[in-house]
């Protein structure tokens, strides 16, 4: 049997989602038909809304219902800013993290290469964080800001980011943040009422992949990315996804629900097999913060191996029957070193020499000793292979403990 510590690119199923979508799939109807099919249709997609909307502290309003994080990053960021500049033309300023998924990068660049936005990168700390009085520093800056977007916590490192210091500065500046939380929720506790919109995706905590949701307060100046039914708030049309979004719904409720107790066994979990690996490799390196949830996802391992080539390292262990990643699943297969590493000043070659090793509701003890297991000679093939030449100052950094 494999062991599966990829949870941070999708997690299994969980059975009351499946049950929830199986149950729906036997209703026939589109939601925004008037016949009694289509009402019945209907009512299932309103009470999954008001669902996600009681366990996320939120009014059903709120939950703008999308087909993932990726359509809610796109939304909220394009929609944010297009909404924003339609009511003040001065507005050009965007602030954003370093250290965003692509899902929230790339719209940003979009918008300053096409719609001249003037784009205001955050640096990041050696561990990955954005310091909240550089966002406040930056919003006491001359020229209008149109809007603010951080992520919640960082998808590869593993790093929680400082939203509540971070909202309070936008809303003392009255610019509204965007929160890309596709990592966080399910893993770590996120109030929701923090940010002026939160992406959410049901893939990452136990529900179906396609489907997500953005949660916007009803004074955001959301602009419409697509056009036609109009059918979520106007902002985001769409023949709903009635199975998906209530298997959502079902995942959102009982992860939130076991929350208390699966996180600090998912953390424990994770440091037994960092412990693991310090024994087995000594010169491996952690990166990201480390601590409690307020600082590091509790499913979130994060290693660089000096001398070895993270894909190898992948191939190698899949061959053992152990699935892990490089980073970002949306990146997977790109031979370039993380945007995230680069940015927390991590040397290039180091950079491509990690590996994200992630935890999730079916996680046991079982895949940290196989992971383990297949370790040691993974890493001796791996370093035999001799496919990364370390550089001088990496050498003499990694045996001065840097």
């Amino acid at each position: 049997m494999r062991a599966y510590l990829d949870h941070a690119a999708t997690t299994p199923l969980l059975a009351c989602a499946r049950e929830a979508m199986l149950d729906a799939l036997d209703t026939t109807g589109n939601a925004s038909s008037l016949h009694t099919a289509g009402r019945v249709a209907r009512r299932r997609l309103e009470e999954a809304r008001e669902s996600i909307a009681a366990d996320l502290g939120v009014t059903p309003s709120e939950v703008v219902l999308t087909a993932g994080g990726t359509e809610a990053d796109n939304l909220a960021v394009k929609g944010l800013w297009w909404g924003r500049t339609a009511e003040r033309p001065q507005r050009r300023r965007v602030l954003a993290s370093r250290v965003e998924h692509h899902a929230v990068l790339d719209p940003v660049h979009w918008l300053g290469e096409h719609e001249g936005a003037e784009v205001v990168w955050l640096d990041v700390d050696a561990l990955g964080r954005v310091d909240a009085e550089q966002v406040a520093a930056e919003l006491a800056r001359p020229g209008e800001v149109a809007l603010v977007t951080v992520m919640w916590a960082n998808n590869e490192v593993g790093t929680v980011q400082p939203i509540e210091a971070i909202a309070a500065a936008c809303a003392q500046a009255d610019v509204p943040l965007h929160v890309d939380g596709v990592q966080a929720l399910g893993s770590i506790p996120v109030d929701a009422g923090l940010p002026t919109t939160l992406a959410v995706s049901a893939h990452k905590l136990g529900g179906p992949m396609g489907v997500g949701a953005l949660l916007a307060r009803r004074s955001a100046p959301l602009a419409a990315l697509t056009h036609g039914g109009g059918q979520e708030r106007q902002v985001r049309s769409g023949t709903a996804d009635v199975p998906g979004i209530a298997g959502f719904a079902a995942a959102l409720h009982e992860t939130l629900v076991d929350l208390p107790e699966r996180s600090p066994r998912l953390a424990s979990l994770r440091d037994e097999l960092l412990g693991g690996i310090a024994a087995l490799a000594p010169d491996a390196i952690v990166n990201g913060a480390l601590g409690g949830l307020d600082a590091r996802l509790p499913g979130n391992a994060h290693v660089s191996f000096p001398g070895c080539e993270g894909d190898a390292l992948l191939m190698l262990l899949d061959a053992a029957g152990v699935d892990v990643s490089t980073g970002s699943a949306c990146t997977a297969g790109v031979p370039e070193p993380s945007h995230v590493l680069l940015a927390m000043g991590i040397d290039p070659i180091l950079a491509r020499s990690s590996l994200r090793m992630t935890l999730g509701h079916s996680s046991t003890r079982a895949d940290v000793d196989a992971l383990l297991g297949a370790l040691p000679e993974v890493l001796e093939r791996a370093r035999r292979a001799g496919q990364v030449r370390v550089s001088p100052r990496l050498a003499a950094a990694v045996r001065d403990g840097g």
